[in-house]
């Protein structure tokens, strides 16, 4: 399900779930906590992380349930990838969708295959994510893109990732590879401090009492119950706001 593996200094992951083009789930999100501890472990120089069979992350496994303790689960992974202290790079080929869009943007450098098309489609699924990635999403894309992936659920495709910043580089996984060789070959002190003093200009956010009901009234709502069940039935999913 989660492949890890060493490129000489470079670990790589790969989330291999293709049935379901490789939507995470609970067990998924533990081995790419496991994966991170690994890579911490064997004091790796960088990381790449990519999805097998054509496609980075589809998002959440909706046929599985998205819980508490999912959300607890990808938060975790989200904060270790933007914390380790060595450069993460997201190879994303095809759908990087919801989780997928969330898992690339935690990563610090993002490489992007013609096919790669970013989306947080969570309009069309009655459903919230929360507020850390949507402040991680539009200091990386503009807050112009940003709102059209959040409000009208577009996908922003390769050539435009690219353009406006939310990918570094166009490319496949053999590119994001080499760049992080590359990047292993540099002052790791340097790549370290350069990425914490980076985070850091990513002020905390304080807890927000209207976010925080908005996103539970969100995940508690009989439309996320229809869009789930929409899904699941492939039709347009009746909204009513409640």
């Amino acid at each position: 399900m989660i492949h890890f593996e060493w490129r000489a200094r470079v670990a790589l992951v790969t989330i291999d779930r293709q049935q379901r083009r490789n939507a995470v789930d609970a067990e998924a999100l533990q081995g790419l906590t496991d994966a991170m501890e690994q890579a911490l472990a064997g004091e790796a120089r960088a990381l790449v992380l990519t999805g097998a069979g054509g496609h980075f992350c589809a998002g959440a496994d909706l046929k599985s349930g998205e819980n508490e303790t999912f959300v607890t689960l990808l938060r975790g992974v989200l904060d270790a990838l933007a914390s380790v202290p060595f450069a993460t790079v997201a190879a994303v080929s095809g759908a990087a969708l919801g989780a997928g869009t969330q898992l690339a943007t935690a990563c610090d450098l993002r490489v992007a295959a013609p096919t790669a098309r970013f989306g947080i489609p969570a309009a069309r699924l009655g459903l919230m994510v929360d507020h850390r990635t949507l402040q991680r999403l539009a200091a990386l894309a503009g807050h112009g893109p940003t709102r059209a992936m959040l409000l009208a659920a577009e996908e922003i495709d390769a050539e435009t990732a690219v353009r406006i910043g939310l990918a570094q580089r166009p490319g496949d996984l053999e590119a994001a590879l080499a760049w992080a060789a590359d990047i292993a070959a540099l002052a790791p002190l340097s790549v370290a401090g350069h990425k914490l003093a980076l985070e850091r200009l990513l002020p905390p956010l304080p807890e927000d009492p209207e976010v925080t009901s908005a996103f539970r009234t969100a995940w508690k709502s009989a439309d996320l119950r229809e869009g789930r069940a929409a899904f699941a039935e492939r039709r347009p999913a009746r909204f009513e706001g409640r």
